[in-house]
């Protein structure tokens, strides 16, 4: 027969529960990271040490919480993904996982936007962007190809910058100025050519994720429209769905 110590006591770890397991989600303890101690962190939570511990022995049950005796609580690492709802730059969220973000210029020039690009991203056919192909890595493994058409005349500071290793959402916030609000993203499934295969080290026709996007700032201006290949064993997307009211 349960009391209403023990029903009060059950509420307070799954209270607890939720609160850490959203935590995660939203990657404030990032993946591999050691989370704080767990006096500190039952402190901060507000409940006692038992309590605690049962609502971590119950991430640890569903895999995202690896313990050591020694060390304490790790999240565990997983295949890197986008946190939900959240735009972020491949640079942003490796970081945000404890990984170490590179990037390879693969191809970088000028040229006169086409018809597609130009309706796009709003602007007259034949004006000028910059498309700048990269080999995105993560801690020296290579996980995307991203080729990314910037419009020149909303970011023309990138035109003499060297752009290895940067993000190009934080640089066209720092260097020109312009802050990115949202993105217009779409995903599909696809398999590997012989070039993509050679760049992201896996078998021609292996499955890849290929994601397409336009970029706006805060405005609305459209600024960057983009192409990002990825391995499919090192990537997935996520995101929150809701029906209309």
């Amino acid at each position: 027969m349960s009391t209403g110590v023990d029903t009060e006591a059950g509420s307070a770890v799954m209270e607890t529960y939720r609160r850490l397991n959203d935590a995660l989600r939203r990657g404030v303890f990032p993946a591999g990271g050691r989370l704080p101690g767990e006096r500190d962190l039952a402190g901060s939570l507000g409940v006692s040490r038992s309590t605690l511990r049962h609502a971590l022995a119950r991430l640890a049950d569903e895999g995202k919480l690896e313990r050591s005796a020694q060390r304490g609580w790790f999240v565990a690492r997983s295949v890197v993904g986008e946190p939900p709802s959240t735009l972020q730059s491949f640079s942003e969220m490796a970081r945000a996982r404890g990984l170490t973000p590179t990037s390879e210029i693969l191809r970088r020039h000028e040229r006169p936007a086409g018809f597609e690009e130009a309706e796009q991203l709003g602007i007259a056919p034949a004006a000028r962007v910059l498309e700048l192909r990269r080999l995105r890595s993560l801690d020296g493994v290579p996980v995307c190809l991203d080729t990314s058409v910037v419009v020149l005349s909303q970011a023309a500071a990138l035109a003499d910058m060297d752009l290895t290793d940067r993000s190009l959402y934080e640089t066209l916030e720092r260097e020109c100025g312009i802050r990115i609000a949202r993105s217009s993203y779409t995903v599909r499934a696809d398999a590997a050519d012989e070039e993509i295969a050679r760049f992201l080290q896996i078998e021609p026709g292996a499955p890849v994720l290929v994601g397409e996007e336009v970029t706006y700032a805060d405005d609305g201006t459209p600024i960057l429209s983009g192409r990002m290949i990825y391995r499919s064993d090192a990537y997935r997307f996520q995101a929150d769905l809701f029906r209309p009211i």
